[in-house]
């Protein structure tokens, strides 16, 4: 999936849908997660990076990964199948 190009997100982890007018906070890692997809990232290339990053295994990553995506998909916040690992 891909981030829908209109949603604003802070450092801080602030999310907001201007064509809704709903909000979402996150955390830093979220945060950091919604900078590499609207910079285009892959699914991979995230991944790989929060590997590096923190101290996850690749299957609790994989996991939690799964979550957020669907997290997003519910808040209407994705609009392509970019980061669906199915």
């Amino acid at each position: 999936m891909k981030l829908k190009k209109n949603i604003a997100t802070s450092e801080n982890g602030f999310i907001f849908n201007p064509a809704t007018g709903d909000s979402f906070s996150g955390n830093a890692m979220a945060s950091e997660i919604l900078l590499a997809m609207k910079n285009g990232d892959t699914e991979a290339q995230i991944k790989q990076q929060l590997l590096q990053k923190y101290e996850v295994s690749a299957t609790q990553l994989n996991r939690d990964w799964e979550d957020w995506i669907v997290q997003l998909k519910e808040a209407n916040l994705l609009e392509a199948a970019i980061y669906d690992s199915k």
